[in-house]
């Protein structure tokens, strides 16, 4: 007959197993996320995107706004104070509007290109968000069921706890009825 001791090791000996059976189903489900996470792909840049990136950075900034601005007035300022003979885009500028549109025309897809670089970066980068907040999840669900395996257990002992107690009493009972 085995002794309340021997049972205690035994019940205890299944808890373990039991959540030690839920730690492993965790990390075999978590691995793939981690290993995402973990080991982010790195990004490599043609020739092309460094140089859209580069436009699109140069090309959306204060220095460029400035350094334009100040071509555009010497541009206009040459042309208005000039000789006639020496101008070279008298009064309506029609060769800096041209030289405008090639530029805007040129600039506007190598900036749109870097955008959509960018957003496929964003597009990852919240598909990483995503995977964390499910590791996340996967976390509280792990949890809740080695709660509820420690409650099971604890309302299992309990109840061997009182099927004892009741055996006892009902000894005592008997002991005291033969007296």
């Amino acid at each position: 007959m085995k002794t309340n001791e021997d049972q205690l090791t035994m019940s205890g000996d299944a808890q373990l197993r039991k959540l030690q059976a839920i730690v492993q189903q965790t990390i075999s489900e978590e691995k793939l996320m981690v290993d995402n996470l973990m080991h982010e792909p790195r990004e490599i840049l043609s020739r092309g995107q460094t140089i859209s990136d580069k436009v699109a950075s140069f090309g959306g900034s204060w220095k460029f706004i400035m350094a334009f601005s100040v071509v555009l007035g010497v541009w206009i300022v040459l042309n208005i104070l000039l000789p006639t003979d020496q101008k070279f885009d008298p009064f309506p500028f029609i060769l800096m509007n041209l030289v405008l549109s090639a530029i805007a025309a040129f600039q506007a897809p190598i900036i749109m290109m870097s955008q959509n670089r960018k957003e496929e970066k964003d597009r990852k980068r919240s598909e990483n968000d995503y995977l964390i907040n499910l590791k996340a999840e996967l976390e509280l669900r792990s949890l809740h069921q080695k709660i509820d395996l420690l409650l099971q257990e604890q309302i299992t002992s309990l109840f061997e706890s009182q099927v004892r107690q009741l055996e006892l009493l009902k000894k005592i009972e008997k002991r005291l009825g033969e007296s």
